[in-house]
């Protein structure tokens, strides 16, 4: 017997053998090299059902489902373990009814004191429940991975705690354009624009979301591409254990929805504006139709007054200068109508490019040398029915404005071009329809204007200018006639920059016609009867005298009733000169188709200061109607009657100084922005009166205020006539006219004055003058006369 007391490693082999066959919770078993069983304990038992005499000597691979056994699952097990000491797997296990559990399962190899391998040492525990609540995390991952994925409306990712991205989906591929492996470890700051990220935009976010717990922004990302996008972003922060882990970041490309929005919000403000607009212009023209009416009064009056007192120096100034007056007004007047679309136009078929080119010399002389002006007109323009004087008057305004915008002279691009407006384009305009058009677009290089500017810009009186500098109508001018042209007018300005001004008029598809150039001619007079039809008695009066005055038999009437009473006794009449808004049930038209199926030879002429009435329609005469747009002037008046009549009359004598020239030729060609005049005059008033009166007629003129400053500017530059006053301060009008020609042999002298002009026998220039006050017609028939007779000299 051996009493010796047992080793430390014997007394620990007890102890797990003692621990494995009285512990219940983990099967623990030896296994021998050729993979038998060789031991079993109580916790082999209930986890895998065998006992003890039922498995002890069996294969383990009876433990392996039969998939695994096919494999050699087990064999591979203990090899792994003999090579390494200790072998730790998890997998399936077979029960003996059956029935399968997942193991975790732990192989030691069993070595003797020689170390040589003499068995396995096997722990087997049932996890189960751990396998299956794995399981449902793995399978609502993979859902929610699948369900990630699958969604392409929206970018969908993952962020480190410092903004890298970690995750990548489908919609994020598609929104942005970058595939997994190019973005996956790239800071999520690369969607932003460099503008944004300078501002730190995509860290505020971060911050936010990690203090707040979500952050929600609109603005614009960048695609791979370098396109732009409008997104919808939100960031959620990730917290595990009360720890950050992550950003869940969902990104929507709302662009679409954006410009839907944009563009309503731009028909809603145009169809503001639209609206705000006519309903200025209707109050406008009722304005200015009662303005109009008194203008006629104050005009013929006058006119008649001038007629009979005009050689009183004194009087004839004053008249003159009430004249000026009523012609400003009238101006205004006209001004007023063309914002309000109220204007009647007469189009016809032009092509831009020729109307543009025939203005040179008047944008140069008008805008000064300060200014340089460049044309580019693209190839094969289209042609566009417009009136001409109207057309011309718009770009002439876009100049003139452009020019007050560059006091220290600057470049004006005047550009000519076709243009297709398509439906995105006007979408957001109500009243511009889709289509081609010819676009004109005024730049300068000026003081631009700001965004509030722009807002008003086109809106009646609203100016930058300082007063006394204009009306600021200019533009209102423009957008009337463009608007009432069946066009479109679009601003673009930055300040400091200059402004852009695009007109957009309809393409016309027919033939161009050059528009028939005005003659020159003295006042005619007649002997015909004219019935006028006039409800206003004091307009009314004086027509009548006006007409009395010029030879015709007058006849008169207050309504369209009483008129057609006149008609109808048998009267001779050859005109019946009518207004068109008049009150009674019987309207003027329907008046006048009576009057004209009665006396069909009968010629009709309409007059009105408002035109949105029955003759005009969409801004345009009808077809055949001749109008007289109040306020009108006698000269105004004498002319359109011989007009509408058709027979040559009689004229008045011209100014008694240089006799007057016969009737023009009236083949000549006028072109008065060829020419150049000094106006000199000491009247500041006056000489600017003058000067408007040119600028009217097509010229702008250079000034002086005396006869010294008149002799600097005529060695300074040459000039095709000078227009001067005869009683000056300095030296007479005669004598300024006599150096003049000294300098400039083929210079030509107007001389203005209310006296007869002394000493001109002996004059050996080309002369004539004008008597004080003279109407706008005078002073052409002047310029014309002077021109037509050096042409006629030269071509003899």
């Amino acid at each position: 017997m051996n009493d010796a007391a047992p080793s430390s490693s014997e007394f620990g082999s007890a102890w797990l053998r003692l621990w494995a066959e009285s512990t219940a919770d983990y099967s623990i078993f030896a296994v021998s090299l050729d993979g038998v069983v060789m031991t079993w304990n109580p916790g082999g038992e209930r986890i895998q059902g065998y006992r003890p005499d039922e498995i002890i000597g069996r294969p383990l691979a009876l433990l392996y489902p039969p998939e695994d056994r096919a494999l050699g699952a087990p064999q591979v097990a203990l090899r792994a373990a003999a090579e390494t000491g200790r072998h730790v797997e998890e997998g399936w296990r077979i029960r003996k009814d059956g029935t399968p559990f997942w193991a975790s399962v732990a192989m030691t190899a069993l070595r003797d004191s020689h170390n040589a391998l003499i068995g396995f040492g096997t722990v087997i525990s049932d996890i189960s429940d751990k396998k299956a609540a794995h399981d449902a995390v793995l399978k609502s991952e993979r859902s929610f991975r699948l369900l990630v994925q699958g969604v392409t409306d929206y970018a969908i990712f993952m962020l480190s705690t410092d903004g890298h991205i970690t995750s990548w989906n489908a919609g994020a591929r598609r929104i942005k354009g970058y595939a997994e492996d190019e973005i996956i470890g790239s800071h999520f700051s690369r969607f932003y624009t460099p503008e944004d990220v300078a501002a730190g935009v995509p860290f505020r976010g971060l911050e936010t979301a990690r203090r707040e717990g979500r952050f929600e922004a609109e603005g614009w990302r960048v695609r791979s591409d370098g396109s732009r996008f409008f997104a919808h972003v939100i960031i959620d922060a990730i917290y595990e254990d009360g720890e950050l882990v992550g950003f869940a970041k969902v990104t929507r490309d709302i662009t679409e929805r954006r410009r839907a929005s944009e563009q309503l919000e731009q028909t809603q403000r145009a169809l503001f504006q639209a609206q705000k607009m006519e309903a200025l212009g209707k109050l406008t023209g009722g304005v200015a139709h009662d303005f109009n009416n008194v203008l006629q009064v104050l005009r013929g009056n006058l006119e008649l007054l001038e007629s009979r007192h005009g050689r009183d120096a004194w009087s004839a100034e004053r008249l003159g200068n009430a004249i000026d007056a009523v012609d400003r007004g009238a101006k205004l007047a006209a001004q007023l109508l063309a914002f309000g679309r109220q204007q009647p136009l007469a189009p016809v078929v032009i092509n831009p490019a020729r109307q543009l080119r025939a203005m040179d010399d008047l944008l140069r002389r008008a805008l000064g040398e300060a200014i340089e002006i460049e044309s580019v007109v693209a190839g094969g323009l289209w042609n566009i029915a417009v009136d001409p004087h109207q057309f011309e008057n718009v770009i002439l305004n876009l100049a003139i404005n452009a020019r007050d915008a560059m006091p220290e002279g600057g470049k004006l691009t005047l550009e000519l071009s076709n243009a297709t407006l398509d439906d995105d384009y006007v979408v957001a305009l109500p009243d511009v329809p889709a289509g081609q058009y010819v676009m004109l677009a005024v730049t300068d290089t000026g003081t631009g204007m700001s965004p509030e500017v722009i807002e008003r810009a086109f809106d009646p009186f609203f100016s930058t200018k300082r007063e006394g500098e204009g009306t600021g109508l200019g533009l209102s001018m423009a957008y009337g006639f463009v608007k009432q042209s069946g066009g479109h007018i679009r601003l673009y300005s930055e300040v400091g920059e200059g402004t852009t001004v695009r007109v957009y008029l309809p393409r016309s598809t027919g033939t161009a016609v050059e528009p028939a150039r005005a003659r020159g001619g003295v006042l005619k007079h007649g002997n015909e009867t004219v019935l006028v039809v006039e409800d206003d008695a004091k307009v009314r009066e004086t027509v009548v005298d006006l007409l009395s005055g010029l030879g015709y038999a007058v006849l008169k009437a207050n309504n369209a009733e009483q008129a057609l009473a006149v008609v109808e006794s048998g009267v001779h009449i050859d005109l019946l000169f009518t207004d068109v808004v008049m009150p009674g049930a019987l309207r003027s038209t329907e008046m006048v188709q009576r009057a004209v199926q009665t006396l069909p030879s009968l010629k009709v002429l309409y007059t009105s200061g408002y035109t949105q009435n029955a003759i005009v329609h969409d801004g345009r005469l009808d077809p055949g109607v001749e109008l007289l747009s109040k306020p009108y002037s006698r000269q105004q008046l004498a002319f359109k009657i011989r007009q509408v009549l058709g027979s040559d009359a009689a004229q008045s004598a011209g100014p008694e100084e240089g006799g007057e020239p016969p009737d023009l030729d009236t083949d000549a060609v006028w072109e008065p922005a060829r020419l150049r005049i000094l106006v000199v005059e000491d009247d500041a008033s006056l000489r600017g009166a003058v000067c408007e009166l040119l600028m009217l007629i097509g010229i702008t003129p250079e000034q002086a205020a005396s006869g010294a400053q008149a002799l600097e500017a005529l060695r300074a530059q040459a000039f095709d006539v000078l227009f001067t006053d005869v009683i000056m301060p300095d030296m007479s009008g005669t004598e300024l006219a006599q150096h003049a020609v000294a300098l400039h042999p083929d210079l030509r002298v107007i001389f203005a004055s209310g006296n007869p002009i002394p000493n001109h026998d002996s004059f050996a220039f080309r002369w004539t003058a004008l008597r004080k006050p003279y109407t706008l017609d005078q002073l052409q028939h002047a310029l014309q006369s002077m021109m037509v007779r050096e042409r006629s000299a030269t071509s003899t």
